[in-house]
């Protein structure tokens, strides 16, 4: 059982876990040095952050792999439809993006061998057969990435409902402690 909430702690990404506040009046007694509420809520407070700074990261993630993806399989289906027209003798006519809202017109003569950019300002050579597997497995990991991304934002968004309810909790207790001791008082 331990093994398998640190699996699932472990599984996203590195994200600590939020534990929820049961009992508010034995997590005060048993808090270090017996922590006043504000400090509590300062720490609750400060990792709240933390966990939203994660959620603007996975989500700047996430925005940029929604446009690779798309980018990928255009570069797939350009390559397929290269490898469909290799062995004709007539070159296809088509039109690229010089630049924006620019377009040239050109004739290609069939080809085995594909240029890609890698990145960097690096552009490698490729036979079809290689680019297209490359390619294949780019829109694979994009894809699972995206998927893991998903999941870790999902658990990040319990994570803090999680933090945010403990914060709204401690905090009442607080009132009411403070309601007590005046009444007490008076």
């Amino acid at each position: 059982m331990a093994a398998d909430k640190a699996d699932e702690e472990q599984n996203h990404s590195g994200i600590p876990k939020a534990d929820f506040v049961e009992d508010v009046e034995n997590f005060m007694k048993n808090t270090e040095n017996n922590e006043a509420a504000e400090s509590v809520l300062k720490r609750f407070d400060e990792q709240h952050c933390k966990y939203k700074f994660m959620d603007y990261n996975l989500n700047t993630k996430k925005a940029r792999l929604k446009t690779q993806i798309p980018d990928i399989k255009t570069c797939l289906d350009i390559v397929k439809h290269l490898q469909s027209i290799k062995d004709s003798k007539e070159p296809f006519e088509t039109q690229f993006l010089l630049s924006d809202l620019l377009y040239a017109k050109a004739k290609i003569p069939p080809t085995d061998k594909v240029c890609l950019w890698l990145g960097a300002n690096v552009m490698l050579e490729y036979s079809l057969d290689d680019a297209q597997a490359l390619l294949e497995k780019n829109l694979s990991m994009a894809n699972n990435s995206l998927n893991q991304l998903e999941e870790d934002l999902s658990f990040l968004r319990d994570q803090i409902t999680t933090l945010e309810v403990n914060m709204a909790r401690v905090y009442n207790w607080d009132v009411k402690r403070r309601q007590s001791n005046k009444e007490i008082k008076t």
